[in-house]
């Protein structure tokens, strides 16, 4: 009888000794980015935490030419798609006319800003970024710029950036997807990021920090998530859709309502937030703000600026005085800024 107890007390050890093995790992994920610190602190991993992004993988796809469009002037350009989280996804690619570098052309990710996503057009006539990518296009770089989920034609819900890691997931597959693209260098490829844009392309950046070389942000939603919370009050009228902005307030309430808030806990999300995480970017950033930008604070701009400088980091800041949020009464000398930027670093 003994022993039945004593085995039965054994068999009671071992579970309970399991038990606690798997409640102190669960909670760890080791990040296999190279360059980055591994130590990843203890925390219940939200997915847009960005130990968690870093863990996960991005493998992109083969991209399927859709429909071959009119030529720019000196570029080639396409509707095509790629796929992302079994998505398959919309993007606009430029190629170049001429022949082919040896290792291939360079190439800009190009990340554009918030557009309503039922409004939004891969491919626009007017607006839409429509004077934008043209100006690299024609400067010889590949261009592709990526939808997003739920935006256009793309498949999915349009969740948003900033309380979800849908769209940087998406740009991040793009990246890879560009990458195996035949006619691409994948050792010259820069990011170009507008307002939200700015902040996929700010997350990007420290969740895979070896995979670009250069990086410019115009009028970027890149402050903290204290800065998002409390210090963005727009001082324009417009606001998305109800049915999008009711996700995306579900999307932050239900982050504060399990965690709290920015200053009732900022250790939590400091694991989100990509401006705690500045330290990890290798490569050089341009930051472009218009001054009268109403839409976002200049204020992000100016502190992502003073955390790079502060860890080391290569960047230029340039204000352009009564330019509105897309620079528009700057917009000639702050593309000749970023291309110049660009051509120095994957030139």
């Amino acid at each position: 009888m003994k022993k039945f107890y004593f085995l039965f007390l054994a068999i009671i050890m071992l579970g309970v000794l399991f038990l606690i093995y798997k409640s102190t790992t669960a909670k760890v994920v080791k990040s296999t980015t190279p360059g980055v610190n591994n130590n990843v602190t203890p925390v219940a991993l939200n997915p847009l935490a960005i130990s968690a992004m870093r863990a996960r993988s991005y493998p992109g796809s083969e991209i399927v030419i859709e429909k071959t469009l009119e030529d720019g002037s000196n570029y080639h350009q396409y509707l095509t798609s790629y796929q992302s989280d079994g998505l398959k996804i919309d993007a606009l690619l430029t190629v170049p006319f001429g022949i082919r570098p040896t290792n291939g052309w360079p190439v800009i990710l190009f990340n554009h800003g918030y557009i309503t996503p039922d409004q939004y057009q891969t491919f626009p006539s007017v607006g839409q970024y429509a004077t934008y990518y043209p100006v690299f296009s024609r400067s010889g770089y590949i261009v592709f710029k990526p939808d997003y989920r739920g935006n256009g034609n793309s498949e999915g819900t349009p969740e948003g950036a900033y309380y979800s890691p849908a769209y940087t997931v998406d740009d991040l597959n793009a990246l890879t997807s560009i990458k195996k693209y035949q006619d691409a260098d994948p050792n010259r490829v820069g990011i170009w990021g507008h307002s939200m844009g700015g902040n996929i392309t700010l997350r990007d950046l420290v969740v895979r920090p070896n995979d670009v070389k250069v990086a410019v942000i115009w009028g970027g939603v890149v402050g903290s998530y204290l800065d998002l919370t409390f210090n963005w009050q727009r001082k324009v009228t417009y606001q998305p859709p109800p049915r999008e902005l009711a996700l995306r307030n579900n999307q932050r309430s239900n982050l504060v309502k399990q965690y709290g808030d920015p200053k009732q806990n900022p250790a939590f999300w400091n694991t989100l937030d990509p401006t705690n995480f500045v330290a990890d970017i290798n490569v050089p950033v341009q930051l472009d703000v218009g001054g009268a930008d109403e839409e976002v604070p200049v204020s992000f701009s100016q502190s992502l600026r003073d955390k790079l400088l502060a860890a080391g980091k290569t960047v230029e800041y340039f204000e352009y005085p009564g330019a509105n949020h897309n620079i528009s009464q700057g917009f000639d000398l702050a593309m000749q800024r970023s291309l110049a930027f660009f051509d120095l670093y994957l030139k």
